[in-house]
């Protein structure tokens, strides 16, 4: 096993250095020539390669016109908010790596300011058009893309008297910015919707 990995190492190293390479999970494409991991079982090596994860949902059934019209309409909002959401995750791990560079609190809370302003110049016009149910849809998806729910982020970003400022609009508007994504519960199929949009079927 030992000499087996010292090999996969070597190998490694190799494709780091050869032109044209890709990596795909635990498979190497150098060149034209695939390399597959390996495991030896019971005296036999066995090879073997990793896939794509592939879901298959059923054909959703519609109980009057109504109920498929919800759902045209649920799959329409979604693919006006949810490039929105996957900004937000892009931005926010940018900012990540960028405050590990910053020194002091003071150019973080500067540097928090201009990408708002970048983002204010960029999409407010767009963001005004939104409706109240594609601003939930989008408050939920932040918490599905980033792992932190829009409150969270507030706080973060711009302290806890802005989160508990923003939180009060919201709820003006029937919102609540401490919504999270529950991708087994209530949410389940806007993750299923999400996913056909994510492989182009829909």
């Amino acid at each position: 096993m030992r000499k087996i990995f010292s090999i996969a190492m070597f190998l490694f190293t190799c494709c780091l250095f050869v032109s044209g390479q890709e990596l795909h999970d635990d498979t190497m494409i150098i060149r034209e020539f695939q390399i597959l991991k390996q495991t030896v079982w019971k005296g036999d090596t066995i090879l073997h390669s990793s896939i794509e994860e592939v879901r298959i949902y059923p054909v959703p059934q519609f109980s009057s016109r109504r109920e498929y019209r919800q759902y045209q309409r649920l799959i329409r909002n979604l693919k006006i908010v949810y490039p929105y959401a996957l900004l937000a995750a892009e931005k926010l791990n940018e900012m990540n790596h960028a405050f590990l560079e910053l020194k002091t609190e003071r150019e973080r809370r500067t540097f928090v300011r201009q990408v708002e302003q970048e983002l204010m110049d960029e999409f407010e016009d767009e963001l005004k058009k939104l409706t109240i149910t594609q601003g939930r849809l989008l408050i939920k998806l932040i918490d599905r893309e980033t792992g932190d729910t829009s409150y969270e982020l507030v706080r973060e970003l711009r302290g806890s008297f802005s989160a508990f400022f923003w939180q009060a609009i919201a709820r003006l508007f029937g919102s609540n910015l401490k919504t999270t994504f529950d991708a087994e519960g209530e949410d389940k199929l806007i993750d299923q919707i999400l996913v056909l949009i994510d492989n182009g079927q829909i």
